[in-house]
């Protein structure tokens, strides 16, 4: 009873801290500033679509919004195949060869970006890739690919090694086996996958701010920050940025619920 009780108690608690700020965003997206401050917890009193109208009128966040759609887009596909690949070929390898591998390649994971952002900026800079959608989509993959082969590798050796022995016996060779079988029964956890990714890279603020100076390559995240200035901050217009913000993250994972949570739970039966 008691643990219960706690456990209600954790959910409440936890339910307020989303909740509270929650409300706050959505309804400080429909007041002034003045009306915001003055009661940031109430209804709108005269609900305005003012924030939303200055977002796409004169901050103009379309472009940012298409950038971002390009670079998580691209990055996505881009780090799902190659991280697939990867994981894929780690699963293939026998024994403690094959652990040895997956160690090496999710290593990257330990390092966090801020300690690598100098030598990252020397190195873009020096191959001209700074101020490119190019230079962020390859920096967005490399970043990536870690979990990607972490999550994907973790699943793929829990496929039983016979489902690759009788596919070498019918005659498939590598590629085959990785398009034809791996893949489809790999589909929650890729699924799974690919909403984590998405989430990262289309809320990611340190690389566009790194690498990106020219406004016509800003994404969505870096131009939220127009909003605050040194003295004042538009923060009814920067609820309403991101609300638009997240609804592309909402509606993906809306569709993709079911395959996301089949992913989580893949596996448990096994080994």
């Amino acid at each position: 009873m008691i643990a219960k009780v706690s456990r209600w108690g954790i959910l409440l608690i936890y339910s307020v801290l989303i909740i509270v700020p929650l409300t706050v965003v959505v309804f400080g997206s429909f007041k002034s500033s003045q009306e915001l401050f003055s009661a940031p917890f109430s209804l709108p009193s005269s609900p305005s679509l003012a924030n939303y109208e200055t977002l796409f009128g004169t901050a103009d966040l379309g472009t940012p919004f298409v950038n971002s759609v390009i670079v998580t887009a691209v990055s996505l596909v881009l780090a799902l195949f190659i991280g697939s690949l990867a994981a894929y070929g780690v699963a293939r390898i026998p024994g403690w060869r094959g652990w040895l591998i997956f160690g090496v390649l999710v290593l990257g994971m330990s390092i966090p970006a801020q300690a690598i952002m100098v030598p990252l900026y020397v190195m873009f800079g020096s191959m001209g890739l700074l101020n490119s959608l190019v230079g962020l989509i390859l920096i967005e993959v490399v970043h990536s690919l870690p979990i990607t082969v972490f999550i994907l590798g973790g699943f793929m050796k829990t496929l039983p090694r016979e489902l690759y022995e009788a596919s070498s016996i019918d005659g498939s060779g590598p590629w085959r086996t990785y398009r034809s079988i791996v893949i489809p029964l790999s589909a929650p956890s890729l699924a799974a996958t690919a909403i984590f990714l998405f989430v990262i890279i289309w809320n990611d603020l340190l690389f566009p701010l790194l690498f990106i100076q020219d406004d016509a390559y800003e994404t969505l995240p870096l131009a939220l920050l127009g909003f605050q200035g040194e003295f004042q901050t538009n923060y009814p217009a920067m609820f309403a940025g991101v609300i638009i913000a997240s609804m592309p993250v909402v509606v993906a994972y809306i569709f993709l619920q079911r395959y996301f949570v089949a992913g989580i739970t893949a596996g448990a039966s096994k080994g």
